[in-house]
């Protein structure tokens, strides 16, 4: 057979994650490198008793084709745990938030759209917007996020700008509140749309994070969640909040897409969240991150001493970003790291340009603190010897 591929084809591109996450497989590994939210962390319990609910209380409806829009009590959920004034039909519930970037892909960008994106931003979001054949343009970042001069300067004729405020995956970092306020000014003042991505959220350690961006303008903004985080990633339960004026469009793509997000689990999650389940089970999550955090920062200080290894704190989430010295490239290190049974993700992939060859990034989630303590000792070795072998090179004679 003659199959002829669609030239978006060619934009869709194997996940560098997936591929790394299939070398975590092998036994022994301790991986660093997947955002897989710790099982420790999974209410099964209240997911066996919400299952036994939902098939006595209503279970033909349950196993039923749906509304496309999502289960009318969970949209309403979603709606009253924002911290603005938001519409439940303004709700869209999704297979997952990466469908929700999907949608947004379909109904926002045409093949040389220009797309602004953080630097360094999501992958999956890069390989979501990729088949729509955006042209995606980096937008400088520091520590507290985008930079908004430079925002400003690239504005003109871009679709829109996808920003993640909260514990950004990869970097781990936090957008400040006055820098969420530039952002939303300047946003607003040149018509520029915001894509604000939250799966991190409800993962702050200390303090709440500041306000949204479209708690501050909720007409520019289309606002993306997960219950992946704060419940389980195998739900595939997201949700997206968009004004009015565009929600149609993104309804219809999602029509076209799957029809509904399984209506079971939808009831599943609504008779789960009931009672304030979120408000109880949330904080048991924090406290877990936080001590893996501690364990993941202590045992970089400790292991990379006199490395010249910059590494960030970060305030909730589950990354943490870190750079290596000159001459070190990750993606190079990695299979030596994982001869030491220790995975990491390199940071390169992460970039819309040129990437940095020396950073990566590390999840502190899933491993516990005594396999975060191996394999941070295990990293630290194997940059050592890189760095030895770097040396070697030189000062070997160039060749004649």
């Amino acid at each position: 057979m003659n199959w002829k591929l669609a030239a978006r084809a060619a934009k869709m591109n194997p996940s560098v994650l997936r591929e790394i996450l299939k070398v975590t497989e092998r036994p022994g590994i301790i991986s660093l490198a997947g955002g897989l939210p710790s099982p420790k962390t999974f209410p099964i319990q209240a997911f066996a008793d919400a299952c036994a609910e939902v098939l006595h209380n209503d279970g033909q409806a349950a196993l039923q084709y749906a509304a496309s829009e999502g289960y009318a009590p969970l949209r309403q959920a979603v709606a009253d745990m924002l911290p603005w004034n938001v519409d439940p039909a303004q709700v869209l519930i999704t297979t997952g938030s990466q469908q929700g970037l999907d949608l947004v892909a379909k109904v926002l960008i045409d093949p040389g759209s220009k797309v602004l994106v953080e630097t360094p931003t999501y992958l999956g979001a890069l390989q979501a917007f990729g088949p729509m054949e955006p042209n995606p343009m980096s937008v400088a970042s520091d520590e507290d996020g985008v930079i908004v001069e430079d925002l400003v300067a690239k504005a003109k004729d871009a679709r829109f700008v996808y920003l993640l405020p909260n514990f950004q995956n990869p970097t781990g970092r936090t957008m400040t509140e006055e820098r969420r306020a530039a952002v939303s000014a300047a946003a607003a003042e040149a018509g520029l749309p915001i894509i604000e991505d939250n799966p991190y959220g409800e993962l702050w350690f200390d303090e709440a994070p500041p306000l949204p961006l479209t708690a501050r303008n909720p007409e520019g903004c289309i606002y993306l969640g997960s219950f992946s985080k704060v419940l389980a990633p195998g739900l595939r339960l997201g949700f997206l909040v968009a004004p009015k004026a565009i929600y149609p469009k993104l309804l219809q793509a999602k029509q076209a897409v799957d029809l509904h997000t399984p209506i079971f689990t939808q009831r599943m999650v609504s008779a789960v969240m009931k009672d304030g389940f979120l408000d109880r089970h949330v904080p048991t999550i924090r406290a877990l991150y936080k001590r893996q955090r501690d364990a993941m920062i202590a045992a970089l200080t400790r292991e990379m001493a006199g490395l010249d290894v910059k590494f960030n704190a970060p305030k909730g989430g589950m990354f943490l970003w870190a750079r290596l010295p000159e001459g070190i490239d990750t993606v190079k290190l990695l299979p030596k790291a994982v001869e030491r049974n220790v995975a990491f993700v390199p940071g390169a992939p992460f970039y819309a340009g040129l990437g940095d060859p020396r950073t990566l990034r590390l999840s502190f989630v899933t491993a516990s603190v005594e396999e975060i303590d191996t394999a941070i000792a295990a990293l630290a070795l194997t940059l050592r010897e890189e760095l030895a072998l770097l040396g070697e090179h030189k000062l070997a004679p160039a060749s004649v």
